[in-house]
């Protein structure tokens, strides 16, 4: 029985996609729920996987073409793979060492396929032979770290120190370089923050805020904390909750404008700017003004899971009323974050740092961070913008207001 195999159904924001990769090629045996096909979306990679145990039989759409919603891609024949029978042995003593080699051969093919998009990525820019390296995945996979540490091997005397993404060249004089196509969500992601610096009136405005109550608060309460919800007390949830209160108090910060129409939204929908492989993406917590600390700090894990995992849907994505990013985990001091149109405001966090201030007189060493604010100033005024930055240093320094919805 040959059935068709379609890509997944796009949803209505997004117009098409690209065959990222396919997994398995024409004539390879694949199990029920194998994954067959990547298909890479401007947000995320969708995976193609078996309907039932058969064959790849035709490929219609080869990697890299641009196919549709429910777009014809394959056909794939139903075959029960666990009655193929064996091929018969040679009787020539040489043909067991050429069996063996081929399989050594079809385990290093099985491995490529059980391995993410991530990998298979770093695997060809470090021009790297999975068989090569021993995976500490699941069932063998080969994970990002089993490539860091591979890499960094130390090299013997016999080895040049080159970089492992560009062979050496072959004379001194010899400069190479390497040209490789935008992948679609980078392309996706440089477009958008183009036009936001293109279509908005972008200011940032800055302030400071100082951590201490909110590290003595984690270091008293963090173990308790943990064990009671099974998540750690981490910064990022004092930050949601407390933009969420000053969104409250200033509601044209969680506005969006829609072409000449402002657009108030009477609920709080963060969104959590989160790195990976691929580019930013920011994935949303929705209606975070109901959640507890606690449930925005489980919510921010899952999805910073999924995220490195690639497993991200296109909902969890969609929307959002105000953006937070958070840049301090890379050890950014102070920055100017873009807009996440059509959002009216962003908020920047950077790295916490120890510093002398004066309180009350006195110079004292306290744990202060850099707070950036980017907004729209067709929307917003200075004094709005500002205000609302107040509010979540005001917060921050206080986290009992954060209790007392205050």
């Amino acid at each position: 029985m040959t059935t068709e195999i379609k890509s997944p159904t796009f949803p209505e924001s997004v117009a098409d996609g690209t065959i990222a990769n396919w997994v398995k090629k024409e004539g390879d045996r694949v199990k029920q729920d194998e994954v067959i096909a990547e298909i890479e979306t401007d947000k995320v990679v969708l995976e193609v996987v078996a309907p039932f145990d058969g064959v790849v039989s035709k490929v219609f759409k080869p990697a890299g073409e641009t196919v549709l919603s429910a777009e014809l891609i394959a056909e794939f024949t139903k075959e029960d793979i666990n009655q193929t029978s064996e091929a018969p042995k040679s009787e020539n003593i040489s043909e067991p060492k050429k069996e063996k080699a081929v399989e050594i051969n079809n385990e290093a093919k099985d491995s490529v396929t059980k391995n993410g998009p991530a990998v298979k990525k770093l695997l060809k820019e470090h021009d790297l032979n999975e068989g090569e390296i021993e995976g500490s995945g699941k069932n063998g996979r080969i994970t990002k770290s089993d490539i860091v540490n591979h890499l960094d091997v130390p090299l013997t005397k016999d080895q040049e120190t080159v970089s492992p993404s560009i062979k050496a060249p072959s004379s001194p004089q010899e400069r190479l370089e390497e040209r490789v196509p935008m992948s679609r969500l980078r392309s996706t992601i440089a477009n958008r923050l183009l036009t936001v610096k293109q279509e908005t009136a972008m200011l940032t405005t800055f302030n400071e805020v100082d951590l201490k109550p909110v590290k003595d608060l984690r270091a008293k309460y963090g173990k308790e904390f943990e064990d009671e919800h099974g998540v750690k007390l981490g910064f990022m949830g004092f930050f949601v909750l407390a933009a969420v209160q000053a969104l409250k108090k200033f509601p044209v910060v969680n506005a969006s404008i829609d072409g000449s129409d402002i657009v108030y939204h009477g609920y709080q929908d963060i969104g959590v700017a989160v790195s990976t492989d691929r580019g930013l993406v920011v994935p949303v917590i929705r209606d975070a003004g109901n959640l507890r600390i606690a449930d925005v700090e489980k919510s921010i894990l899952d999805y910073s899971d999924k995220a490195r995992h690639g497993k991200l849907s296109i909902s969890e994505m969609q929307g959002g009323t105000f953006t937070i990013s958070n840049g301090g985990v890379f050890g950014s001091l102070l920055s100017t974050p873009i807009l996440n149109a059509p959002q009216t405001a962003i908020l920047g966090m950077h790295t916490i740092q120890d510093r002398p201030v004066a309180i009350d007189g006195e110079i004292v060493i306290r744990p202060m961070m850099y707070l950036a604010l980017s907004y729209d100033h067709r929307l917003l005024d200075g004094k709005e913008a500002v205000s609302f930055l107040i509010a979540i240093k005001d917060q921050l320094e206080s986290p009992e207001k954060l209790l007392l919805n205050l």
